[in-house]
């Protein structure tokens, strides 16, 4: 009975929220489009020619954005999930913790990667602090990943939770680049604990 009123819950919110109608009209997968597109508006990420690595990308909203944006440029995107087509982007199905899943990812790489998104985010259990902290987790070994393979001006951008963990990674961020920032855009939704981390110029 519970579970039938939470989804319940979940449907009237999904009907209710402005995000998700516009997302149809605009032809996005999912709502989560307009997040990157706040983050762009305010941090200037993406422009034609650019390469982009979509960590987390299933059902594809963000690497959609990132293509119209990038124009001619390249887009892979890798998630557990097997996606459709975008574009002539690459679609890598597997694992990104794992070592031959990140090597793929460096096959199709010529030489650096001017983005790396990464909406990785553990299912969650409603502790806020486990959450957090795996999703953090996540996080930093895409952060490791993305300050091995991104030019000197590249950006990183990833999702983190408020929480336990949070301060660790703002830390990281500062160790590996010169400006970091965090933000947290309106079409976030006013419960979620959800914020971004946007990182950029190597150090």
């Amino acid at each position: 009975m519970k579970k039938n009123k939470i989804s319940k819950n979940w449907i009237n919110k999904q009907r209710r929220d402005t995000y998700v109608r516009q997302s149809k009209v605009d032809g996005y997968r999912a709502r989560s489009a307009y997040k990157l597109i706040e983050i762009d508006e305010k941090f200037k990420i993406f422009k034609g020619g650019i390469s982009i690595i979509d960590i987390g990308a299933a059902p594809g909203s963000w690497s959609q954005y990132a293509l119209k944006k990038a124009k001619s440029g390249r887009l892979i995107s890798i998630d557990l999930k097997a996606m459709e087509p975008i574009g002539n982007s690459v679609q890598i199905c597997g694992d990104f913790t794992e070592q031959i899943i990140q090597d793929e990812i460096k096959k199709h790489i010529n030489n650096k990667v001017d983005v790396v998104l990464s909406d990785m985010a553990v299912n969650t259990t409603g502790i806020k602090n486990i959450d957090s902290i795996q999703t953090g987790e996540l996080s930093k070994e895409a952060m490791i990943f993305a300050k091995n393979i991104l030019k000197v001006n590249g950006f990183f951008i990833s999702k983190i939770f408020m929480g336990g963990i949070f301060n660790e990674i703002v830390a990281e961020g500062k160790k590996f680049f010169k400006v970091v920032k965090v933000f947290k855009p309106k079409s976030s939704r006013k419960d979620s604990k959800e914020s971004f981390i946007i990182c950029q110029k190597l150090r």
